[in-house]
């Protein structure tokens, strides 16, 4: 098996606490629209961005007046409400630096837009870590489309069989094995079970729990090459 020289994370759900706080956002900013959805509909789709889970819920396009009403009112929601009580998994900034200490390069490949991304990896502290970083802005399609997978690659420099991601959903694993990307999964993000990642070559609870099997992990190769 070739050494991991690089590694590409998710924000939402992965590093950040955040994958029901965006739910609660898009399930306020589809009733107002008199276009409600249950809750725990809109949580399975959460991990993809607006303009795959809009028209997936409910038909609409983005780009349509409805779905455009519907996409800035969920933004406006989301910043006002749900930004400020948002907190990183506990170790997620711990776990990017022990990593970038291993001469693993570091990629951020989110669904999330680039103003959200900014203030994310803020919440974080690891702003100005990422080797490289994509957000829905930089690209067609977002996940379960490989878009941004494909341009963190790109960005990095590393071949995907030497490059691992990091990501909670199954709309990560799909997205990165499109592009010959094996994936870590992390239970962190919430709803989904074993079962539904069962695409990924390890599973983890969270950041902390990788960071505290980090000799036993995917990684460890380059770890034990590291500590020669």
């Amino acid at each position: 098996m070739k050494p991991t020289v690089a590694a590409i994370f998710d924000i939402d759900g992965t590093l950040l606490d955040s994958n029901d706080a965006h739910a609660r956002a898009f399930e306020q900013a589809f009733k107002e629209a008199g276009k409600p959805y249950p809750y725990t509909e809109i949580r399975h789709l959460i991990g993809m961005g607006g303009d795959k889970l809009i028209p997936t819920l409910s038909g609409i396009k983005e780009d349509s007046p409805v779905g455009k009403q519907i996409a800035e009112r969920k933004k406006v929601i989301f910043f006002s409400e749900f930004l400020p009580t948002l907190k990183p998994f506990p170790k997620a900034k711990e776990l990017i630096q022990t990593l970038e200490k291993q001469d693993i390069k570091i990629g951020i490949a989110t669904s999330a837009k680039e103003v959200e991304l900014k203030k994310f990896l803020k919440i974080i502290g690891i702003d100005k870590l990422p080797d490289a970083r994509v957000s829905a802005d930089e690209v067609k399609n977002s996940k379960p489309d490989p878009d941004v997978i494909q341009a963190a690659l790109s960005k990095l420099g590393t071949p995907p069989d030497q490059t691992l991601m990091i990501g909670d959903t199954p709309y990560d694993i799909e997205a990165a094995l499109k592009v010959g990307v094996k994936t870590i999964a992390f239970r962190s993000g919430g709803h989904w079970t074993d079962k539904d990642l069962s695409g990924a070559i390890a599973i983890y609870d969270s950041p902390m729990d990788l960071l505290s099997k980090l000799m036993e992990s995917p990684f460890a190769c380059k770890q034990k090459d590291h500590d020669k």
